[in-house]
Formats: structure tokens, C-alpha cells, sequence
């Protein structure tokens, strides 16, 4: 009798402690702990989150086991994120992968967060799950090859997507290659650090969406990069926004950004709602023109930043205009988690792609 391929995986390289278990392909759980320590320091604090995933990864290894009902002793290999990311973060979950895949015997497997990101879209969740996070019946996959425009706190990337799958060979890790890519910050950062400047509460990009969707996003404009290639800038954006709200201060003869906002009535919404559109639109523009120059229509997004609203509405009327087909995560996919992993595991898994005991974690990869 066949054995069933059962992967645990482990993603600790943030802020965000996250196990899942998968059985022949299908997603059976998927914790995630989150930090909340980092909110009253406006950003991820490397040495309390590093700390925090020494608190949470044994519970929250314990949880994805119990909820998909797995003994340890079933497990086929562990996955762990190898980088890039945090390093006393990415500490965590590596020993711990280390120290349980060599207890029971069984093989390692490194996953690239970035690819894992890339994969989400290939999780094809039980339908337990499916009903208890409200996910159709019918999943879509990407068909290859495909765009992906993956964005992030930390990366804004262009990816073109292909199978590696041929005649003579089968091989279930596709290949990933960058067509374009942030010179400076990438757009997360963006939404993040100009949230800031308005006070909002980190992190800033879920604050800006709501904001935006009550604001006007012509009261206001800013800077947008004109970078060649596929590759995207965003620091002149961060600059012509603090720029703005310094002459508005100036104008306003206040010092602050509360007090501006008692004079300008909507102030917070319409920056909002100005920055969402100029980040969505320089996003969109430069994956309009990959998927153009190389004659592909399957275009799919990825990453933390791929739960804003107006991003997702953005693909869908691209789609639309463009007769693209996209690809959409559900939310439970886009921010830091071991589902996507899991993915990336199983694909690794069945190439027969393991990774040595004494594989140590990066802070900083390409895809």
C-alpha cells in the first residue's frame, strides 16, 4: 500500500510564527501566531521577534498537528523557511525544524519565502478548510507560464513563472525568473512608512486601504518614478508625501499632522486615497507592460501587500480591460504563513529536493 506524503512546514522569518500540515497535496491546517509586541515601536523589532517565535513555535507546531489530525510519527519530512528574512527569526524555525526532522528520522526541506509567496497561488486547502475560511469549492490555479507581480513590505517583484515539466523530465518546482524589481523600497514599505507620518498605527498598509476607500485620490498628487525596464522605485514617492505634508503644515501655520487635520476636513482619507492610487498605478503599469512585451495573459499577484483592496479590484480590471487571466490569493494566503510552505515543501519533496542538516538560514536571496 502507498504511503501518504505528509510535510510539516515552519515559517518563522518575521514577525508572524506559522505551521501547516499538508497530505498528498491537500492543505489540512494552517496556524498562525502574531506578534502584537512591535505595534507601540511602529515596526518589527528583530530581537523581541526572535524572542516571541521562541514562545510561540511549540504551541503553534502543536496546533497544526492536532487540527489536521497528524501524529509526528506520520510526518514524511519537516519544510522550513531558510530565508530570506530576519536572521534571529529565521534561527527560530530552522533549529526547531533541525532538531524535529532529525528525532524522527526523516528529511529536511529549505523553502525560499519569496517562492513560497509565488506557490500560495498551487494550496489547495481540504474542505474543511475551504468552509471554514469561506473559499469556493473551486480552487484556480495558475496555468504556465505566468506573471506574478509579488509585493510586500520588502520586495516588489516582477516574476515570470514557467514549468519545468518536459518529456523527459518531471519536475514539480517550477522556475522563477526576475524580470523586474524595487531599485530602493519596495511598496509595502511605502504604504508602511507614509502611514507613519500620518500617525496611523503600524502596521500602516491594512490603515491606508480603509482610509482610502473614504477618500478622494485627486485632492492630492505625488511623484511617480519613471525607471526603465520593469523595474520599480518608490522612495521619490515616500519623499514627495512627506514633502506634501510639509508644505501643508507650512501653509496651515501648525505642527502636526492632528492639528492639520482639524483645519482639512477628510485630510487623512485623501492622502490615503492619493498614495493607494499612485502606488497601484506605477504596480500595474510596469506588469502591463511585461505581460505585453512577452505575449502572456495568465497574470496572477502575490504577497502581504496583495490584500489591499484596491490592488485586487486594480487585476480585476485589468482583466477585464486586458483579457488577462488572474490569479487572486484568498486572504488567508497573502500575509506571512506556513501554507505557503507546505506548497513549496511538497513540490520539493516529490523532486526528492532535500537539504542538509547543517543548512543555515540567510538574511537576504533572490528568488
Amino acid at each position: 500500500m502507498e504511503t501518504s506524503v505528509v510535510i510539516l512546514a515552519i515559517e518563522s522569518s518575521c514577525d508572524d510564527t506559522s505551521a501547516a500540515v499538508i497530505r498528498d497535496g491537500r492543505l489540512l491546517s494552517n496556524v498562525i501566531a502574531s506578534q502584537k509586541v512591535h505595534e507601540e515601536y511602529g515596526g518589527v523589532v528583530p530581537e523581541l521577534a526572535s524572542r516571541a517565535h521562541q514562545l510561540n513555535i511549540v504551541p503553534v507546531v502543536d496546533a497544526a498537528l492536532r487540527r489536521a489530525g497528524v501524529a509526528r510519527e506520520e510526518l514524511s519530512a519537516i519544510a522550513f523557511t531558510r530565508g530570506p528574512g530576519l536572521l534571529g527569526s529565521l534561527l527560530v524555525g530552522t533549529s526547531f525544524a533541525k532538531g524535529l526532522a532529525l528525532s524522527l528520522g526523516i528529511p529536511l526541506i529549505e523553502v525560499n519565502h519569496l517562492q513560497g509567496h509565488v506557490l500560495a497561488h498551487f494550496v489547495e486547502p481540504s474542505e474543511e478548510m475551504k468552509a471554514a475560511l469561506t473559499m469556493p469549492d473551486k480552487i484556480r490555479h495558475p496555468e504556465f507560464p505566468f506573471l506574478c507581480l509579488l509585493v510586500s513590505g520588502g520586495n516588489s517583484q516582477i516574476i515570470l513563472v514557467e514549468s519545468q515539466k518536459s518529456k523527459d523530465k518531471s519536475t514539480h518546482l517550477p522556475t522563477f525568473k526576475i524580470l523586474g524589481q524595487t531599485i530602493d523600497d519596495a511598496a509595502g514599505e511605502a504604504f508602511d512608512k507614509c502611514a507613519k507620518v500620518l500617525g496611523l498605527p503600524y502596521p500602516g498598509g491594512p490603515h491606508v486601504d480603509r482610509l482610502a476607500k473614504l477618500g478622494d485620490p485627486t485632492h492630492f498628487h505625488f511623484a511617480r518614478p519613471n525607471i526603465p525596464g520593469y523595474d520599480y522605485s518608490f522612495s521619490g514617492l515616500k519623499t514627495s508625501f512627506l514633502y506634501t505634508i510639509r508644505d501643508l503644515l507650512r501653509e496651515h501655520g501648525v505642527e502636526t499632522v492632528d492639528e492639520l487635520a482639524e483645519r482639512i476636513p477628510n485630510l487623512r482619507e485623501d492622502l490615503c486615497a492619493a498614495l493607494q492610487e499612485t502606488v497601484i498605478d506605477v504596480l500595474m503599469r510596469k506588469l502591463k507592460k511585461a505581460a505585453k512585451d512577452l505575449g502572456i495573459t495568465h497574470v496572477a499577484v502575490a504577497g502581504g501587500v496583495s490584500a489591499n483592496s484596491g490592488l485586487r479590484q486594480a487585476f480585476l480590471d485589468y482583466g477585464r480591460r486586458y483579457r488577462w487571466q488572474v490569479y487572486i490569493p484568498p486572504f488567508s494566503f497573502t500575509t506571512d504563513n506556513a501554507a505557503m510552505v507546505c506548497q513549496a515543501g511538497y513540490f520539493k519533496y516529490l523532486d526528492r529536493d532535500f537539504c542538509p542538516i547543517d543548512a543555515v538560514p540567510y538574511a537576504k536571496t533572490t528568488i
